[in-house]
């Protein structure tokens, strides 16, 4: 077991350690560092002599030589001359000559700027407490600062939509939001707890990641092959294209951190999606739109030819389907946008498609033109039917109207003429009635004048004559009377005429008593019965008092059923009111068991007739 002299990476000063099976693997440093001497003993250098940058093992001391020129790398004087500070990327420790400007890390091929490192061992050396703060622009998601060695008392600023977080030997420990913090022990309790903080103003070693919590926008996207689906309109094979950007923003700065970033310098925008597979969720996120995409058209019954009118329901879909796998890493999508579908418009299939999607439309619009033309056809004789139905209604209004205006006009004829009669008659001094007596008088004499002597066959023909008139008896014995007076008849001469018409216009009773002319009979005291009207069949036979015709046996016609109108015209036989035109109303049946009702109103219990 042999000892040698080991650089602490956070202070740099010299700690003795050992080699060997049972020789302490961990050293802790007087700047409460611990060194693993198993790994940290590993150190670079440019060679002083040929400049080749060369790994060497600390535990070889000056004994320590250049493969490529065989030089001694570490002497006394050239180590006085060195600057010693770790590798920002994989942590390597690194030595490089004060005056040197840049040296490239043999492990991972960073380039660290000494003067850059100098002032920072300068300011670490004098315990000056710094001001720690983004220095990043937005394009990126998360930025390491440059710094690694700070001073408990330094100022640590994070800004709005941003996180800090402290790591340790890749470990993530405390983490900061908006705000300015001072680094002390209270303030990092973590850290504290991992590893025993020095003392105010003195130097600790950490690492400091700011993340940016803003939505990145605008970032652009593409298949980079076509997609294979059947349409699920048709069942055809097409490819497809997709295209359009979307917006990312981090949910779990730690998480993120943990699990993608590492130990690297950062994450920018390019790092996350770039182009030709250099993004880490490039991959990522295609495999999903291709593996989705397919799927939601079809569970969505989406036609390849009506895509643009469906892009939001494909948007939502495909972010719902990338965002679990994003959230594993501690990221999400806002927004995904599909801007653009591309078409196969040279496959013949698709071509195919359209061709029967523009038949099925034509033939659609046709059946459509035809249900329109039918639905017209159908109101068009609707409306001619109500027309017609409406115009005959009228016509039998005015059918009415015509009637009744010829009725009144007969009736204020007739009226008129009796007026002047009866005025001439008042003013001549005589009635109507002896009007009457005189001209059936005056008929009888002149048919006794051309019958010859007025004997008793003479007298009968003119009792007969007169009753045809419709002569009443009072007046007949007052015109016999006369007639006697001119013709010579006495009065007993005249009487048995009288009563040869009293036996003509009398009746027969049931009982037998016969020529009665009082309206009760004077043996059994029945009422006179009301004479039937005569009426004429179809076959020619006229003036038939009986029910039946005796000709052909056909049955007697009923009279036609009689209504009253509501404008006082009573006893009308037509279907119109000749008066006011107004309809016959309908037979109704009340729920009282009247049947046969044509008034308004019930008869039996006064219910309303419903509409």
């Amino acid at each position: 077991m042999s000892k040698f002299i080991i650089a602490c990476p956070v202070c740099h000063n010299y700690t003795q350690a050992s080699t060997g099976f049972f020789a302490s693997k961990h050293i802790r440093c007087t700047c409460g560092h611990v060194i693993n001497v198993k790994t940290e003993r590993m150190a670079t250098m440019a060679c002083p002599s040929c400049g080749n940058h060369v790994v060497y093992d600390q535990a070889e001391g000056k004994d320590a030589k250049c493969p490529v020129c065989h030089a001694q790398l570490v002497s006394d004087a050239s180590f006085k001359n060195l600057v010693h500070f770790r590798c920002g990327t994989c942590g390597c420790q690194l030595h490089a000559e004060k005056n040197a400007k840049h040296i490239t890390c043999p492990i991972c091929d960073t380039v660290a700027d000494v003067q850059q490192e100098i002032k920072k061992a300068e300011v670490r050396d004098a315990a000056v407490p710094a001001i720690i703060n983004y220095e990043g622009d937005n394009q990126t998601f998360v930025w390491k600062h440059p710094m690694t060695d700070f001073v408990t008392g330094s100022q640590l600023i994070v800004h709005e939509s941003q996180e800090a977080v402290f790591f340790r030997n890749g470990e993530a420990l405390d983490s900061f939001g908006a705000g300015r913090y001072t680094l002390e022990t209270g303030v990092l309790p973590k850290m504290e707890s991992a590893y025993k903080l020095p003392m105010q103003g003195m130097p600790f070693h950490a690492e400091v990641y700011f993340v940016n919590m803003t939505t990145q926008m605008g970032i652009k996207w593409g298949t980079p092959s076509k997609v294979g689906l059947f349409d699920p309109a048709t069942g055809m094979h097409v490819e497809l294209g997709a295209s359009g950007s979307f917006n990312l923003r981090v949910t779990d700065a730690r998480r993120l951190l943990v699990k993608l970033v590492g130990t690297t310098g950062g994450l920018t925008r390019e790092e996350v999606f770039g182009q030709n597979g250099a993004g880490h969720f490039r991959s990522i996120i295609m495999t999903q739109v291709k593996a989705h995409l397919a799927k939601v058209i079809k569970a969505n019954h989406i036609s390849v030819l009506e895509l643009d009118g469906h892009i939001d329901t494909l948007s939502v879909a495909l972010r719902d389907a990338i965002n679990p796998i994003l959230a594993e890493y501690g990221m999400e999508m806002p927004e995904f946008l599909v801007n653009n579908i591309v078409t196969p418009d040279d496959d013949p299939n698709f071509r195919r498609m359209k061709q029967q999607h523009a038949d099925n439309y034509l033939r659609v619009r046709e059946e459509e033109i035809r249900k329109a033309e039918a639905e017209a056809a159908f109101e068009r004789k609707a409306i001619e039917a109500q027309t017609a139905a409406r115009m005959k209604v009228i016509g039998a209004q005015g059918d009415a109207d015509v009637v009744r205006i010829k009725a009144q006009a007969d009736a204020e004829a007739y009226r008129m003429m009796a007026e002047a009669e009866a005025q001439e008659m008042h003013m001549k001094g005589y009635s109507y009635q002896q009007e009457t007596s005189r001209q059936v008088g005056l008929e009888a004499m002149r048919n006794m004048g051309a019958g010859g002597t007025a004997g008793a066959g003479n007298v009968s023909g003119v009792v007969g004559d007169m009753m045809q008139l419709g002569v009443g008896l009072g007046t007949m014995g007052t015109v016999m009377g006369a007639m006697g007076s001119v013709v010579g008849m006495t009065k007993e001469a005249v009487n048995p005429v009288l009563q040869q018409a009293a036996a003509i216009g009398g009746w027969d009773c049931a009982c037998g008593q016969k020529g009665i002319t009082s309206n009760f009979c004077p043996g059994c005291g029945s009422k006179k019965p009301s004479a039937s009207p005569l009426w004429n069949c179809g076959c020619g036979q006229q003036g038939i008092a009986s029910n039946f015709c005796p000709n052909c046996g056909a049955r007697k016609p009923e009279p036609p059923a009689l209504w009253d109108c509501a404008c006082g015209q009573q006893g009308i036989a037509s279907n119109f009111c000749p008066n006011c035109g107004a309809k016959k109303p309908e037979a109704w049946d009340c729920a009282c068991g009247q049947k046969g009702i044509k008034t308004p109103f019930c008869p039996n219990c006064g219910g309303k007739k419903e509409e």
